[in-house]
């Protein structure tokens, strides 16, 4: 037996193995992959050249969305199933599976993402750092992850991205894991921290991310994010 990441392209392999634990398994049951199902790998597909955090529209609004997030969101466009960051501006799907477990899908549901919605794919924006300020303190961080802060501004709740330069806010909420949270908290974004978004600059370039495993099940098309596809054995 050997891995699904490590299989060549135009190869069928057979699931003989799932690890990973519940969550990875419903994630693949979702996309139709169990044990003792034939696959036809494809290909072998970098990840998304651009490094910046994304726009969609989910639920009527636009939302933003680090890699790590839309990574995970699997949606079928023209019966082809495929994750939110590999799609293209105008670009729209509905969503079959969630591949964080329950805790991701309960925080991007905050952000009218679930299964059976259809999110729209907007842009690439453009790969920068925010400055904020919490009292004395200025604090600097990527889009991906102010995107998992949601505060009041004017009366509305929005993800703090969405603050223009010089604009105040109260810190509302943060949606994300522990590890989110804590980090998050220890940079003082509190509930009911004030903050102010001072500044947005250009980002040092990222390294290169993994691969997808493309494959077909069926008639079926699907894109299978590498790290999903190491805990898969095949032959």
């Amino acid at each position: 037996m050997k891995l699904l990441s490590d299989v060549e392209p135009e190869a069928k392999v057979v699931i003989k193995r799932i690890e990973g634990g519940k969550d990875v398994i419903g994630h693949l049951k979702n996309l139709g992959i169990t044990e003792g199902i034939e696959l036809n790998v494809l290909a072998h597909v970098p990840a998304h050249e651009h490094s910046g955090a994304i726009s969609a529209r989910a639920a009527g609004k636009e939302v933003v969305l680090g890699h790590g997030v839309a990574d995970k969101i699997y949606l079928e466009k023209a019966r082809a199933m495929t994750t939110l960051l590999e799609l293209e501006e105008g670009d729209r799907g509905i969503v079959r599976s969630l591949g964080g477990g329950k805790d991701f899908a309960a925080w991007v549901f905050e952000l009218g993402i679930e299964v059976g919605s259809e999110v729209e794919f907007l842009r690439h924006l453009p790969d920068q750092t925010i400055l904020f300020r919490i009292a004395d303190k200025e604090i600097k961080m990527g889009e991906g992850l102010a995107s998992k802060v949601l505060a009041e501004y004017e009366g509305k709740s929005i993800q703090i991205n969405f603050l223009q330069q010089g604009k105040k806010a109260k810190v509302t909420r943060i949606i994300g894991g522990a590890s989110v949270k804590q980090r998050l908290d220890e940079m003082g974004f509190k509930e009911g921290a004030e903050i102010t978004l001072t500044e947005k600059e250009v980002a040092a370039p990222t390294p290169q991310r993994g691969k997808y495993v493309r494959a077909k099940l069926g008639e079926q098309l699907i894109t299978i994010g590498h790290g999903i596809a190491e805990k898969v054995w095949v032959e």
